[in-house]
């Protein structure tokens, strides 16, 4: 398994072709806008070399038998899921932020299992073909980048409906030793800090659509692919050289919009291609497993935003007011009740007939659905405890500056005792998570991340089993049917 500083070392050695704010990023690696990013990821190898963690943090390959990252297992069993969803809360913890591996790790098991049931379809080899890139993700303990939101242009258009055809990523060209795809992959998080970027379908797909129904996997700097880094809240306060305005001193999160033009795939790399009837499968799965994950990384970061206001609290003189107390209490139980969802779907997991075990799908969706909403109410009275000096804060430049400095240490104290830059450097981070460059993934992407909500009513309406609970009213109300 790579060390932090290995892994650092192996992505600043990748020739991406990436843009941020207009400009080209010749060393992505070092860049001020993703190196906190970078950081984030680091610490997923860091823990799995901590022998306090490695429980969690490392698993034994199904395939080799040998001692792995987590991040590239495939679950063979409950613990797995169990584990996984500890995992990455103790990682929430740890960095604050959004730490990138979790589309890569939902990704590869949610491939894992379709693709062996294509091949006892249809009789093809994408399993095998899979296999091997799997050992080689493992092997090499590689971050991989799970690829699925298209831009869909007109939503109410399928694939092949649409006036401009690449805005669902397609088989532009299949040749004697692979294909030809062309396209985009939007919100894309981690990905300047992948090795490989494992591509899936969007949506389900009709005969049709055939030429969008494809899954592949690429080195992150092959030919043809193109980052443009997304935009986050306060962003350029990390190339201001300070430590107090960014909130979180280290770690932040990164999306890119990635642009596939005419990009090389060899057959030994295709896991999908143009079986429509499986498109939805994969889809499922890879949402299941991806909605199950938010009920352990969101649910980190909301133990790093509670600590944060319980030490408001204490630097500003309300720790025993009966409603402050109220308001942190209902925060603590919105979070952990997003925990026992996380972890009630991994329980309830079955395996599939790979043996990779799948979560059950409609805890899982009733966890997502509950993340798209608990976060929002978290950081209503994260904000409401944390007060208005939050978004009115001067700056860090005015805190070090002789002519204004003196002023803030006077004016903007709390507690007799408690250092003003304390206070000052809580607030940021309340505001990094609940506003600032962290909301990416604490607020908004709890609501959009793996599906909006109505993605998530859909999975529920399927799979409660009305019938079984009309019958069970009828036998109970003495109706004979």
């Amino acid at each position: 398994m790579k060390t932090a500083q290995e892994y650092v070392e192996s992505i600043r050695r990748l020739k991406v072709n990436a843009f941020a704010q207009g400009k080209k990023i010749e060393t992505p690696a070092d860049h001020p806008l993703i190196r906190p990013s970078l950081n984030a990821v680091a610490m997923t190898y860091e823990l799995a070399h901590d022998p306090a963690c490695q429980h969690l943090t490392t698993a034994t390959s199904h395939l080799t038998g040998r001692r792995i990252n987590r991040f590239t297992n495939i679950h063979r069993d409950n613990s797995d899921l169990v584990n996984k969803v500890k995992m990455q809360r103790l990682l929430g913890q740890k960095t604050g932020t959004c730490f990138q591996r979790c589309v890569g790790m939902d990704a590869i098991n949610a491939m894992e299992s379709t693709t062996f049931e294509i091949d006892q379809s249809r009789g093809t080899c994408y399993h095998q073909r899979f296999k091997e890139f799997l050992k080689y993700i493992q092997d090499n303990d590689l971050v991989c980048d799970g690829a699925m939101t298209d831009p869909k242009g007109d939503r109410g258009k399928r694939p092949s409906q649409q006036a401009d055809p690449d805005l669902f990523l397609r088989v532009v060209k299949e040749k004697p030793d692979g294909i030809v795809v062309r396209g985009a992959k939007c919100h894309q998080t981690g990905a300047l800090n992948s090795h490989e970027i494992l591509v899936m379908p969007t949506m389900a797909m009709k005969p049709e659509d055939a030429d969008y129904a494809v899954s592949f996997a690429v080195p992150s700097d092959t030919p043809g692919i193109l980052y443009i880094l997304g935009r986050q809240a306060s962003d350029t306060r990390k190339m201001e050289g300070g430590t107090i305005d960014v909130g979180n001193v280290r770690f932040g999160g990164q999306e890119c919009l990635v642009i596939f033009e005419d990009v090389f795939v060899p057959w030994e790399r295709v896991f999908l291609f143009r079986e429509t009837e499986f498109a939805g499968t994969l889809v499922e799965r890879f949402a299941g497993y991806h909605r199950q994950s938010y009920g352990g990384c969101k649910v980190g970061v909301g133990d790093v935003l509670i600590g944060a206001i319980a030490n408001l609290m204490d630097y500003q003189g309300i720790s025993n007011a009966s409603h402050a107390r109220d308001k942190l209490v209902e925060m603590i139980h919105l979070n952990e009740t997003l925990y026992a969802c996380g972890l009630a779907c991994s329980t309830e997991g079955k395996a599939t007939a790979s043996g990779t075990y799948l979560i059950d799908l409609l805890l899982a969706n009733i966890c997502k659905l509950n993340v798209t909403r608990f976060p929002y109410e978290i950081a209503r009275l994260a904000e409401d405890l944390a007060g208005g000096l939050m978004v009115t804060l001067p700056s860090e430049a005015d805190l070090r500056n002789p002519a204004t400095g003196p002023y803030m240490e006077k004016y903007l104290q709390g507690v007799c005792g408690t250092a003003t830059e304390c206070r000052l450097r809580m607030l940021r981070l309340v505001e990094n998570i609940t506003i600032g460059a962290a909301a990416v993934a604490y607020r908004t992407e709890s609501m959009h991340g793996a599906g909006p909500p109505q993605a998530m009513k859909v999975v529920i309406g399927r799979q409660a089993d009305l019938d079984h609970k009309k019958g069970l009213a009828k036998t109970l109300a003495g109706i004979e049917s």
